[in-house]
């Protein structure tokens, strides 16, 4: 199970680094409404440009905690949660703007993923 906590932290952690830091300007099929860029797709939710920059650095502190849980474990919970509760969000401004559940599924992804790394985190103290 350790393997498996380990292999979800791994890909959340380079998912989320890798949306946030070089797919921040990009358009991608999981943006919502019709938004090409990171910015726009706060923007369709309703959210300020300050949101977007307060959601992304707690995405990206979350994703460097699980990656510091693989040499300092106590880091995995809190940020497994904090990955679990944004994702959470993300997957309700989604629902909010009525997007395709295509647009959905890398947030669903991430938090299941996280509830999975909370889960085996827990169950092996």
């Amino acid at each position: 199970m350790k393997i498996l906590k380990n292999i979800l932290s791994l890909v959340v952690s380079l998912v989320v680094l890798n949306v946030w830091f070089f797919r921040f300007n990009q358009a991608t099929i999981y943006r919502g409404g019709s938004a090409s860029n990171m910015i726009e797709e706060f923007a369709v939710y309703g959210l300020s440009e300050t949101m977007v920059y307060l959601i992304g650095g707690l995405k990206v502190l979350a994703a460097l905690g699980l990656l510091i849980g693989f040499f300092k474990e106590k880091t995995i919970i809190p940020s497994a949660s904090l990955m679990g509760i944004l994702m959470l969000g993300a997957m309700y401004m989604h629902f909010s703007v009525a997007d395709d559940a295509i647009k959905y599924l890398p947030a669903g992804l991430m938090f299941l993923s996280s509830l999975g790394i909370f889960y085996l985190q827990r169950k092996a103290k």
